[in-house]
């Protein structure tokens, strides 16, 4: 309430001064025509000034704050795939049958050129998973998921993370699957119906990871040529990747 009658306490208060400075330019001038001619001129020009501030000039600061936010929000995906995202498409494309017997359609050079790396995204993009039931490791992957549930837990509560809903859907399904693996008390020997189900959970994780992974690197390459390069050199899809830098 406050707030509103300071507003208006202002509203009229610069009302009253622009009328008092037409009064004082009456009183020493005397020409009521002059007043009204530059009175309707600005009057006129007054749609152009809210064309120009609300339309154009709010536009621009409104796509420069919204960069940033995605600057940051950039950030945040970076730190998800350093902490767990690389290690965790990794273990799973060491499941995917196509990706073993494919490997040379995924290997890029930590310095790519446009082609090599457009070619790479574009199989990515189009690759359909084959994963093997019996060669997943899901001890491994339920004690990665369990070491990580207190960063991923943090990640859901980013506020910035709203503005990116397929990172937050990649979120979800990576929490859903850890739910998953926590609440069965051995993962040995269960009836085939249920490790179909943990495989389509994993199928979930797997495309949303895939797909995030290749706009994460893409912004690298754009913004940050020394991550683009150790991302290349960690390549979760080339099974032989390596971080050392080799001629």
């Amino acid at each position: 309430m406050k707030k509103v009658n300071w507003k208006i306490y202002m509203g009229l208060l610069l009302i009253i001064m622009s009328a008092s400075f037409y009064l004082l330019e009456y009183l020493l001038f005397g020409d009521i025509h002059h007043i009204l001619v530059f009175l309707i001129e600005d009057i006129a020009f007054l749609f152009i000034e809210v064309l120009l501030v609300t339309l154009i000039i709010h536009k621009i600061l409104d796509n420069r704050e919204k960069k940033e936010r995605m600057e940051k929000l950039n950030m945040v995906i970076g730190t998800f795939y350093s902490e767990i995202g690389t290690e965790l498409l990794n273990i799973i494309a060491n499941m995917d049958g196509e990706i073993i017997r494919s490997q040379s359609k995924f290997k890029i050079t930590d310095h790519p050129s446009e082609e090599e790396f457009q070619n790479m995204c574009a199989v990515l993009k189009e690759h359909k998973s084959q994963l093997n039931v019996e060669e997943v490791n899901w001890g491994k992957l339920k004690l990665l998921l369990e070491n990580k549930k207190d960063f991923l837990l943090r990640l859901l509560e980013n506020n910035n993370l709203l503005e990116h809903e397929s990172f937050t859907d990649l979120l979800w399904a990576v929490f859903h699957l850890a739910e998953e693996l926590k609440y069965r008390d051995t993962l040995v020997g269960l009836p085939e119906e249920d490790y179909r189900h943990l495989t389509g959970d994993m199928n979930r994780v797997y495309g949303e990871l895939k797909n995030q992974w290749i706009s994460y690197i893409d912004h690298l390459r754009e913004s940050y040529p020394f991550l683009f390069s150790l991302a290349c050199r960690t390549n979760p899809f080339d099974l032989n990747s390596s971080p050392i830098v080799r001629k």
